[in-house]
């Protein structure tokens, strides 16, 4: 269903956000494209912006700045950051350390909103980490504007699966008619997909590991038209494959995410 109603499943992506150099340009860009609404949050959230679609959370937008408010020099790359959903953070933090990923960004309490970490896994993929309190994650999945789908992309496969295993609970299985590509389960419910970099066409040489993430949309081409006319690049044109006809692109400040519009059973 769209909406989502309870809790989301630990391994579960139950949020995604955006760093980036200009704020309120990219809470112009994805206003356009996606019909969100969002503003610089307060002071005391460094200025977060929580975008809402149809009155529900969605994303979230934040300035790139260290720790004390400053702009960083040099600026870091502007990305998407997958959330995967914990019951302890504390104890899946341990876990990740055991077994062999790192800890960028140590847990801390967000107001009372819930708590949150950074991580990368040992193939050197980013991903956070999000143990609800009174904010669950995103609102409305599965649906034109809302995120639908996040993706591994990884140098290893076998390294990857067993580290979201043991950390996280997630199960690895090769998806029916999918050539290589793989299902991430949580408690046997499809919530993400896996492949190597390897197999990935058109991908420059020395890409690293990542989470990739789609966003459902009525229709790729127009999507990705608009995109370019706002400044946005095309890094794979929209193609047919079987989930539905999907795109992968960048926004003007640099962020990669894909779109899609999904044909096949879809999950979060």
């Amino acid at each position: 269903m769209p909406t989502v109603t309870g809790p989301y499943v630990p391994g579960t992506p139950c949020w995604v956000d955006l760093m980036v150099p200009d704020q309120e340009a990219a809470l112009d860009f994805y206003r356009d494209l996606f019909g969100w609404q969002g503003e610089v949050g307060p002071p005391e959230t460094g200025g977060y912006a929580v975008c809402t679609l149809k009155g529900q959370p969605v994303a979230g937008i934040m300035a790139a700045m260290n720790p004390d408010g400053s702009k960083p020099d040099p600026m870091p790359p502007t990305v998407w950051t997958t959330y995967l959903a914990t019951a302890d953070l504390a104890a899946t933090e341990k876990k990740c350390a055991g077994n062999g990923g790192q800890v960028m960004v140590p847990g801390m309490d967000v107001m009372t909103l819930g708590r949150m970490a950074v991580m990368s896994d040992p193939t050197g993929a980013v991903f956070g980490l999000w143990q609800a309190m009174d904010f669950r994650g995103a609102g409305i999945v599965n649906e034109p504007g809302a995120f639908i789908w996040s993706e591994l992309n990884t140098a290893d496969t076998d390294i990857a699966a067993s580290f979201y295993s043991k950390t996280l609970g997630l199960t690895a299985a090769p998806l029916e008619g999918g050539g290589g590509y793989l299902a991430l389960s949580a408690e046997g419910r499809t919530v993400g997909g896996m492949q190597a970099l390897s197999g990935i066409d058109g991908l420059p040489p020395g890409t690293p590991s990542h989470w990739l993430t789609y966003f459902s949309v009525d229709d790729t081409d127009s999507t990705v038209d608009a995109l370019v006319r706002a400044g946005g690049n095309i890094l794979q044109a929209p193609f047919d494959m079987m989930a539905g006809r999907m795109a992968v692109v960048q926004d003007p400040q640099g962020g990669v995410f894909a779109v899609i519009n999904a044909t096949a059973p879809e999950s979060a």
